[in-house]
């Protein structure tokens, strides 16, 4: 087998892994979740999970990552396109906040995936947080402003809404950050 298809059927496994793994976190819960729920949902040998992850947290923590840095090039991406602050700001939101909190909020652990992550793993949080804030200054050029506006972002979601209340309730505070 080639190098190149190697690398390919191990990109493959590594997605199937997390996804697998997503899944399971949203399920089960952190607590919760197996190696081995995982190797079953991804249908694969638990060995294999080994070769690519030291451990449940290494998986988590890989999930994590995935699910947001995924979406920083399309944000970046918003910074230099045409539109006002105020579209560019609402757009990047959408990418980092809106897009994984639809994808994640219908689950049954979902808010368990946020806390743990939080609580447990603070280094990937303060990670999204800094490029959160990077992006967010580069729209409203002030780092205090900016970082009020996030802190009024986290206490949108503070009731668990659902994702078209959430999408509102961004709409009105971008109104009040950006004229």
């Amino acid at each position: 087998m080639s190098d190149e298809m190697s690398q390919e059927r191990d990109a493959q496994r590594r997605a199937a892994i997390l996804q697998a793994a997503l899944e399971c976190f949203l399920q089960f819960g952190h607590a919760k979740t197996s190696l081995d729920d995982i190797a079953k949902r991804a249908n694969i040998s638990r060995p294999l999970i080994y070769r690519k992850f030291k451990n449940k947290d290494d998986i988590f923590t890989a999930v994590i990552e995935d699910l947001f840095e995924k979406r920083y090039p399309r944000a970046e991406q918003v910074l230099t396109s045409p539109g006002s602050p105020r579209d560019k700001l609402l757009r990047v939101y959408e990418i980092l906040l809106l897009e994984p909190w639809d994808e994640l909020m219908g689950a049954p652990m979902a808010a368990d995936l946020y806390e743990v992550c939080s609580r447990l793993f603070p280094q990937v949080e303060a990670k999204h947080v800094r490029m959160q804030l990077k992006l967010t200054q580069a729209i409203l050029e002030n780092k205090e402003l900016s970082e009020v506006f996030m802190l009024a972002v986290e206490g949108l979601q503070s009731d668990l809404p659902a994702t078209r209340v959430l999408r509102r309730r961004l709409q009105l505070l971008v109104e009040r950050f950006v004229a």
